[in-house]
């Protein structure tokens, strides 16, 4: 008889560790960063799409700006401005449609909506990073953003009010604020 309190306990725990284990996806970024999980720069769309397995979607702006996008099956999207002769010299991770899926293997080793901005900023503070609290109409209200430069490139990390990861920008330059 004590042995099936035991076996339930087991299977739901297991249940548990289950449920929590295979809702944590990967980016399948792999052949896209460097040793040190970093984003390599400059990069071809084609390279970008044989690597996650994603055609990608190529669009213009009002203003006849080329982007293209990449939706995982993960949950994750990638999108950038292209330069000249289309290469790729920025990246931008976001979850599509806002889902709050669980995505691991992004540049920096951070995971989406699971690092923290306390983490963060332990994690980045040799690189100076600053962080600057969100307008109650942005993006994520009340959250928070958090910018460091490494190399040639500045990383903006967004937060939520609950401080877990939502996005992440690859750039040469800092944006500009007002710019949507």
């Amino acid at each position: 008889m004590q042995t099936k309190p035991f076996n339930f306990i087991a299977t739901i725990l297991f249940l548990v560790v289950s449920v929590t284990v295979f809702s944590q996806k990967t980016a399948a970024l792999g052949s896209l960063l460097d040793r040190n999980s970093e984003f390599i720069f400059p990069q071809a769309p084609d390279k970008i799409s044989k690597a996650l397995n994603v055609k990608a979607i190529f669009y213009e702006d009002a203003n006849e700006e080329k982007y293209a996008k990449w939706p995982i099956k993960t949950g994750l999207e990638l999108y950038c401005s292209l330069g000249k002769d289309n290469t790729v010299n920025e990246m931008f991770f976001v979850a599509s449609d806002n889902k709050p899926v669980i995505v691991e293997g992004l540049p920096f080793g951070l995971v989406l909506n699971k690092s923290t901005l306390q983490d963060s900023k332990t994690k980045f503070r040799k690189y100076n990073a600053k962080t600057q609290k969100l307008a109650a109409d942005s993006e994520f209200p009340d959250g928070s953003k958090l910018v460091f430069k490494k190399g040639k490139h500045y990383a903006t990390l967004f937060f939520d009010s609950k401080n877990l990861l939502k996005s992440l920008g690859l750039t040469e330059e800092m944006i500009d604020p007002a710019a949507n």
